[in-house]
Formats: structure tokens, sequence, C-alpha cells
């Protein structure tokens, strides 16, 4: 296993990265997956922030527990083991480092994982955000994600429910609820943070979300509730029919590929239908701001970390054609450049991006 062991590249902007990890209760909500009407909703949340950089710190691992990944190796028919190896890898995040000097107040960005996804399987694309000046949190969704381990030992699998389609639908505004609570906590940490990390150092006025997969829906259906959102990233996903409806008032910025790629990949037509087809209506209706973003050749699990995080992704077939470091040049690029534009006011961060990006084709309405 020590051929597979690797460091994720270090992210290119000027600050380097912390991280630390909440366990929040919304003491409010019951949680709708349990029987119980007792049991309130419980998150774990991992932060990444700007920070000063520590020369001779240890870095956090990728994956701090590798069982609550066992229900993913299952899904896409890995061997169970294969997971073990990411609690050996090193990430470029300090745990508890201190916070940069410099900006008053980072944006705020809240990221929602993929369906029996992990928190993490995005940290490639988190931490070079955190290194342009964003702070980013998050979300494990309990019984929505592979697994999620709470401080005080429970291990919370992936709901079986979760893999039908109908169940799904009926999920997204209750896991959109999980999104708007990390945000109130948030602002709520900016007040009076008890590690005294990040007190005073959020900006919540620029706030964004983005999502990949059904984190993508769920930005999606957050958005829509809340208006604090500022800024709606939904990667390769099909929209929420509430969404659709209704549309959305906030910048967004679909990425996703084109219908001859997903159909390489193995999607069913319908499938194919559902994620393009929604996407186009909600961008149809935008009167502000809105980027749909396809680039031929990714596969879905190329929006995230997977084929960096072993060698054997492409070979079972779970990545595409496009080059290992190209599709996440493209997805970083973008997120940037799209955030930047809204969150931070820059004019310019799309300049240059169409030579950066060739490959992508890129549609724009109300810029």
């Amino acid at each position: 296993m020590t051929t597979l062991r690797f460091r994720l590249p270090r992210p290119s902007g000027p600050c380097a990265v912390g991280t630390v990890t909440h366990h929040w209760v919304d003491t409010d909500r019951p949680d709708v997956f349990t029987t119980d009407p007792d049991d309130r909703r419980e998150l774990m949340v991992q932060i990444w922030y700007p920070a000063t950089r520590l020369a001779s710190a240890a870095p956090a691992p990728y994956v701090p527990d590798a069982d609550v990944l066992a229900p993913l190796a299952k899904l896409l028919n890995v061997p169970r083991f294969l997971p073990r190896y990411l609690e050996r890898v090193s990430t470029n995040a300090i745990p508890s480092a201190p916070v940069a000097r410099g900006e008053r107040g980072f944006p705020v960005l809240v990221f929602s994982p993929g369906r029996a996804g992990f928190r993490q399987h995005n940290t490639w694309q988190i931490e070079e955000l955190v290194s342009h000046g964003y702070v980013v949190a998050a979300i494990d969704h309990p019984h929505a994600v592979a697994g999620v381990r709470f401080p005080d030992g429970r291990l919370v699998p992936l709901d079986s429910r979760m893999l039908d389609r109908g169940f799904i639908d009926a999920a997204v505004p209750f896991l959109a609820q999980d999104a708007i609570f990390a945000l109130d906590r948030l602002t709520a940490l900016n007040h009076a943070d008890p590690t005294g990390l990040l007190t005073g150092r959020l900006d919540i006025s620029r706030a964004g979300i983005f999502g990949l997969s059904l984190g993508g829906a769920v930005a999606a259906e957050a958005c829509r509730r809340e208006a604090r959102f500022r800024a709606c990233l939904p990667m390769d996903v099909w929209m929420p029919l509430s969404v659709v409806r209704s549309g959305l008032s906030q910048p967004t910025m679909w990425i996703t590929r084109d219908a001859a790629t997903m159909r390489r990949e193995g999607w069913s037509q319908a499938d194919v239908d559902r994620t393009l087809t929604t996407i186009r209506a909600v961008f149809d209706t935008m009167t502000g701001h809105a980027y749909l973003v396809r680039v031929p050749g990714m596969y879905h699990l190329d929006f995230s970390d997977a084929l960096l995080l072993s060698p054997l992704s492409r070979w079972l077939g779970v990545t595409g054609p496009i080059a290992k470091y190209r599709a996440h040049d493209i997805l970083t690029a973008c997120s940037l450049a799209f955030f930047n534009r809204h969150l931070k006011n820059q004019l310019s961060a799309f300049d240059g991006l169409a030579q950066r990006c060739p490959e992508a084709l890129v549609e724009t309405t109300g810029t």
C-alpha cells in the first residue's frame, strides 16, 4: 500500500490552510431519518480557513477514520480495505493553526458532498479556495453520506433509502436545512468562537455555497430558501423540481459535462436528460448573472479528488479520459473566478478564463 501514499498538491494561493472540526446539534429540528421523535439533527462540520504558515506542524490526515467510508466502497464495488490508506494521506491543512492576519473578515463558503460521499472528498478544491482567502465549512450529512462518526463514538451509516430516487428527492429540502443551520452556526462562531480562532474573522455578508452531485442539488435548494447565500455553485447534478419551478435569484454557476460524456460513462438516458434539462430550465430563467460550464471528457468523480486518491480509479472506470490534473485545474479556475467575482467583487475575475480553460464550453447570461 505504500505505493499509493501521496500528499495533496500544494494550493496556489498566498495563504496557508488551517482546519478544525465541530459537532453541532440543531435542538429545534427533529432528525427525519430516525424513528425517535426526540432525536435532534446533529452534524459534523469541518472548517478550513486561511492560516499562518507553521513549517514544523504536522498536517491533518485526509480522512481520520476510514471506517466511515465502508458504504462508499461497497457502492463503488471496490475492496473495503482500499479507503484505509486515506488515513495515511497528508493534506496541506494544519489543525487549529492560527488564523492568517490581514483581511478583517473572510468570505464564507459552505460545501455539501455527494450521496454516500464524505465531507473531505473535494479537499483539493477546498484547499485551493482557502489559500485564496475563503473560509470553507464542509458538512457531513448523517444518513446521506457514507458514514458520520460523532465525538461519543457513534457511527451513523448511509441510510439505504438514499439509494431510492423518490426518497432522495424528498430528502433534499431537509438536507438544505443542514446547510442553512451551518450558516447560522458560522454566524455564531463569528460572534464568539469557543476556541477563539474565528471570532470576528468571518464575513457572513459574503456567503456562498457549493456542492457536488446530491450536494449540488442541496446547494441549489438552500439558495432558493436562504437569501444569505449570495452565490451558488452546483456541480454535475440535476436541479430539484422546486428550483426548476421558482428559479434562483443569486448568481449561479453550473459546472457539468456534455451528454456524450455522460453516456460514455454509463449513465442512463433518463439520468442524462434529467440532469441537463433541469439545469437548462433554471439557467434559461435566470435574469441575473449565470454561467453554464460543460467540460467534455470529465466523468462524475473527476469533480472530486477520486483520481488523485488512487491510480486504480481510472482502471476501475470511475474517472474519465481527461488528464489527471487538468480536471482540477479547470474546476478550481472556474470556482475561483465565480466566487471572486460575486463575493469579492473582483470585476476582472473572469478575464483570461477562456484562455486558461479552452476545453470548457461556457454560456453566460446577465454578464
